[in-house]
């Protein structure tokens, strides 16, 4: 079990009153798979990846990533845990717009110490930027920056991939080549991953399970096929009407 979250809960303070965010929502994240996760804005899907990422503390529940209960860590063994075990990528890449691609690669890799130039070139190939290599970010296509983006993550060999919406920002025809990339380092590498999506075509085509969020509550878990083919709820169905039928 790479990630379990049982009962969490989250509010935040909005004026005078607390907001309820996360609802007692509980699932396990098993070694290799990739989970999506769905919900509508305010649903509370970016917190929950903040707090299996160790950004953010839940307010109750429990956490476990690579059999490690983050309420059980101090603030030095969390930041450890996420230098060694945990990547997360947001829709910005956060690159450095200085150095050229093979740089931010290497800038990355040594974060874990000796670099592993095979698992560097396996990487670099796998995302087909081999001819990038000596440009600077800002020449890259958003495709390409995305891509380098992934390599950073994986170059850490992390087994935790948070990913929130981290191909929302290229076209439909830059998203498709994303998506094979993806998908073959995911079979390669075996990465386990939870990907926040608003695209419930993105998590049929690249998720293992899915989950959808209303409210803050966890409402549907399941294969997507069986999901999508059978909503549990009304919210549900009409969030599958509004991007599928």
């Amino acid at each position: 079990m790479v990630l379990r979250l049982e009962g969490v809960k989250k509010s935040f303070r909005n004026s005078e009153e607390l907001v309820p965010v996360l609802q007692g929502v509980s699932f396990d994240l098993e070694a290799g798979d990739t989970l999506a996760l769905r919900g509508e804005s305010g649903s509370g899907k970016s917190t929950l990846l903040h707090i299996a990422g160790a950004l953010e503390a839940a307010d109750a529940g429990r956490v476990w990533v690579s059999g490690k209960e983050l309420t059980q860590l101090n603030d030095g063994e969390r930041a450890q845990l996420r230098r060694t075990d945990i990547a997360l990528i947001f829709q910005q890449f956060n690159l450095i717009p200085s150095l050229t691609v093979a740089a931010n690669i290497a800038f990355q890799s040594a974060l874990s110490g000796t670099p592993d130039l095979a698992h560097i070139n396996h990487i670099v190939s796998a995302l087909g930027l081999e001819e990038q290599m000596q440009k600077y970010p800002e020449a890259l296509s958003g495709g390409q920056q995305q891509r380098l983006g992934l390599c950073r993550a994986l170059m850490l060999e992390p087994e935790l991939l948070l990913l929130d919406e981290p191909f929302s920002a290229v076209d439909p025809i830059t998203r498709l080549g994303l998506y094979e990339r993806f998908e073959s380092v995911q079979k390669q590498n075996q990465v386990s991953t939870l990907l926040v999506t608003h695209d419930l075509r993105e998590a049929k085509r690249l998720a293992d399970y899915l989950l959808i969020l209303d409210k803050g509550a966890l409402v549907q878990a399941g294969i997507p096929e069986y999901v999508l083919q059978n909503p549990a709820t009304v919210y549900v169905e009409r969030l599958i009407e509004s991007q599928l039928v």
